[in-house]
């Protein structure tokens, strides 16, 4: 499956990009999303979300596809500390896919309240 043109700037990028499309296909990884989940190969693009995720998954990727919105978490996967982050890319003004980052964060982190800054 031919991806989409996705600027050379998301391939190096220090977290995965991983997008579908609307009907749950792999279109995209970068570099570090493909050495996650595939183990440096490109096996996935193709791939529909839906065949490797659990119900209450399927259940929110359906949800971010009809409604928009955000679907934010962490996890501890392999005594790493990851930021999940999965929101809908739009097309002509239709939600068109998901894109899901995935960035590696520390146990604790700086918080900046920029609305108590003065």
């Amino acid at each position: 499956m031919e991806q989409p043109n996705i600027p050379d700037w998301a391939m190096g990028m220090e977290c995965a990009v991983t997008v579908c499309d609307a009907d749950c296909r792999i279109i995209y990884m970068n570099e570090r999303s493909r050495n996650t989940f595939a183990e440096g190969t490109d096996r996935l693009i193709g791939a529909n979300l839906l065949e490797c995720h659990s119900p209450h998954s399927i259940d929110i990727i359906r949800r971010l596809l009809t409604e928009g919105g955000v679907n934010c978490y962490t996890i501890r996967k392999g005594g790493v500390k990851k930021l999940i982050y999965q929101t809908p890319w739009t097309e002509n003004g239709k939600i068109a896919g998901l894109v899901e980052l995935s960035m590696v964060i520390p146990d604790e982190m700086n918080h900046y309240d920029r609305d108590r800054q003065a």
